[in-house]
């Protein structure tokens, strides 16, 4: 027989915060007022359905503003197959040529938006862009939870099977091929992976206790998770098959949350007290070291960015509710970088190093928003037909 350990004040720290603040709740879009490196464009495409989109997405970037006459660049978009787009770059009143390229992609509108990628990679200090990503998140309607993928605005929706009383932290494999999660799909809290190519979910890890947060390395050959079979909370890692599973920390503190450093060398994790942030070698025997951020009382979820290694994303209590905030290794400072009503809660980095996705916690339902670090600018893209979506995570190829 099963014994059920519930050292799971561990879910508190994964995807089930509670709830601080129950003031008004978020009204739309946060801005705040940064003209620094901020360019005009004139953003028009080939259909209306096209343009919309582009304009969608260069409007959730802080380093552009939306004009309608001249700007400093005109993107122009033209659909000239079913999965090719063709960008034009022209500079200022004089319509200067700057660049052109067709552009492909599974769809029309993934080819849009990869078009509009290129065109953040050719007029903006960024060195790649996000609007092409893919992803992956739960979703619930009321009548159980289900694992969505959706491209980043909220188009071309699939729906993978998984119905259960609770499903937690979906996260991307490396090559895009599979998700791995936690559900109670067999009655208590075990690892899965979802292959999309066959819409399986397979069991992954089901060992006595509770077995959460599954991730993958930067690499895919490895999985990190939280299990309490030996009976408290401990991270551990296996090999890509959920085996070869090895003990990596040893103490009495609940832990949650584990995520690679981009060379998959290191872990950061939530543990108690507080919880707070620790950093450990992603080796048998090393120790953890807690991250000074100084900032609250209350840190966890972190999200350690694969673009840019020396920062981290990550929840914080501030005031009476849950704000992002963001650490930087080589400042050794913390900063909040949301400013949501309610809760901002489950940050996951874009392809930029700049932008991030969270989860708005706001008067008794869930949505997701993309967040500009830099302009702190918020902008849901949640479709209200989904109902409650959290907990997402972020792919580009």
């Amino acid at each position: 027989m099963r014994i059920r350990l519930f050292s799971l004040c561990l879910l508190p720290f994964a995807g089930a915060l509670p709830a601080l603040a129950d003031s008004a709740a978020h009204s739309g879009d946060v801005v705040i007022s940064a003209d620094r490196n901020v360019m005009s464009v004139k953003v028009t495409a080939s259909t209306p359905e096209l343009e919309t989109l582009a304009r969608r997405a260069f409007s959730a970037h802080g380093a552009y503003r939306l004009v309608s006459g001249d700007g400093a660049y005109d993107f122009n978009f033209t659909l000239v197959a079913p999965t090719q787009v063709r960008l034009e770059i022209k500079r200022g009143s004089a319509g200067l040529p700057v660049f052109s390229e067709t552009v492909g992609g599974l769809s029309a509108r993934n080819a849009l938006l990869r078009a509009a990628d290129v065109a953040v990679v050719h007029t903006s200090k960024q060195g790649r862009g996000f609007f092409a990503g893919k992803l992956a998140f739960v979703n619930d309607r009321g009548s159980g939870m289900e694992i969505m993928t959706s491209d980043l605005f909220g188009g071309e929706v699939t729906g993978w099977p998984g119905v259960s009383r609770q499903i937690i932290s979906p996260r991307w494999s490396p090559d895009g091929r599979q998700l791995i999660f936690t559900s109670y799909r067999g009655g208590f809290p075990d690892i899965y992976v979802l292959d999309l190519a066959s819409r399986t979910p397979k069991l992954l890890v089901s060992v006595q206790g509770t077995n959460t947060g599954g991730h993958f390395s930067p690499d895919g050959g490895r999985i990190a998770m939280v299990l309490s079979g030996e009976g408290n909370s401990e991270i551990y890692v296996s090999n890509s098959q959920g085996r070869m599973i090895s003990r990596l920390t040893r103490n009495t503190m609940v832990k949650a949350g584990p995520c690679w450093s981009p060379d998959g060398t290191r872990l950061v994790f939530t543990s108690e007290p507080g919880p707070q942030l620790y950093v450990m070698p992603a080796s048998v025997g090393a120790s953890p070291q807690r991250i000074a951020s100084g900032l609250s009382r209350y840190c966890a979820e972190p999200d350690w960015c694969r673009w840019d290694p020396s920062k981290i994303a990550f929840t914080a209590a501030v005031g009476r509710g849950y704000q992002i905030a963001v650490y930087d290794f080589s400042s050794g400072h913390a900063e909040v970088v949301s400013q949501a009503a309610l809760d901002a809660i489950e940050p996951c980095w874009l392809a930029d190093g700049r932008h991030l996705i969270y989860t708005a916690r706001e008067s008794g339902r869930r949505r997701l928003v993309i967040l500009d670090t830099e302009t702190k600018r918020a902008t849901p893209i949640s479709r209200a037909d989904l109902g409650e979506c959290s907990q997402a995570s972020y792919w580009i190829q």
